[in-house]
């Protein structure tokens, strides 16, 4: 596990981050891993100066260029049904501010992320560098993945997609005796997704369990044709 808090918070920042986690737990929230990752994520540093004062409530936040970082509790909700264990290789449809993936990188996940908007994702990827988050990053076109890093033990997808796009299904891991690769994503149009996990539970193109849970709103996710290493 990758833990910054200690040298890049102070204490003030440390109880808002326990007042957040407790606030979680009672929305429903039980993987303690998850709750412990959220509890050493220094998230105000992730989110505009000008709101630094409100980075731990259970809101969503303006990160400039038109983009947010995401309520805390729905980044908890969806790695939760991730499944997330150590040394898994976990692809990110959807940098943006890079709280994600600092949660995924606490719990011992290898991370994979993808952003369309290029200058977002220079700021970014240097803020975790600088954090001390290991996360390899890509400009491009998240509908498609990141065929080069495939199989995934989990992919997870932070904008809305009207259906799942087919690559990300393929690029999930098969079954080796355990469970197979799971991707977590919000289905649905702009009036509201629903979030939904495919399991891969074989090697046929039929193979895969699909759950729905809660619904939620995220932005629409777009399909580019952009497609750069950085």
């Amino acid at each position: 596990m990758t833990n910054t808090s200690s040298q890049n918070d102070n204490g003030t920042y440390r109880r808002r981050r326990e007042r957040l986690v407790q606030t979680l737990r009672d929305r429903g929230i039980q993987d303690d891993r998850v709750l412990q990752a959220v509890g050493a994520v220094p998230r105000h540093k992730f989110v505009e100066p000008a709101f630094r004062s409100r980075a731990y409530a259970d809101e969503a936040l303006p990160i400039g260029m038109d983009q947010t970082i995401s309520q805390p509790f729905t980044v908890a909700y969806q790695t939760s049904l991730l499944k997330v264990q150590p040394q898994d290789r976990i692809l990110e449809v959807g940098t943006g501010s890079g709280y994600q993936a600092a949660i995924l990188c606490e719990m011992g996940a290898r991370v994979f992320s993808i952003e369309r908007h290029k200058p977002l994702l220079a700021r970014t990827k240097a803020l975790l560098d600088d954090l001390g988050y290991s996360v390899r990053t890509r400009h491009g076109d998240g509908t498609k993945g990141w065929p080069a890093f495939a199989p995934y033990d989990g992919i997870v997808v932070t904008a809305a997609a009207p259906k799942i796009p087919d690559p990300l299904l393929t690029q999930l891991r098969e079954p080796n005796g355990t469970r197979g690769g799971r991707l977590v994503i919000p289905v649905g149009g702009r009036g509201g997704q629903t979030m939904t996990r495919v399991t891969r539970s074989g090697s046929g193109p039929h193979d895969y369990d699909r759950e729905e849970y809660h619904n939620f709103r995220f932005v629409p996710l777009v399909d580019e044709n952009d497609d750069e290493d950085a």
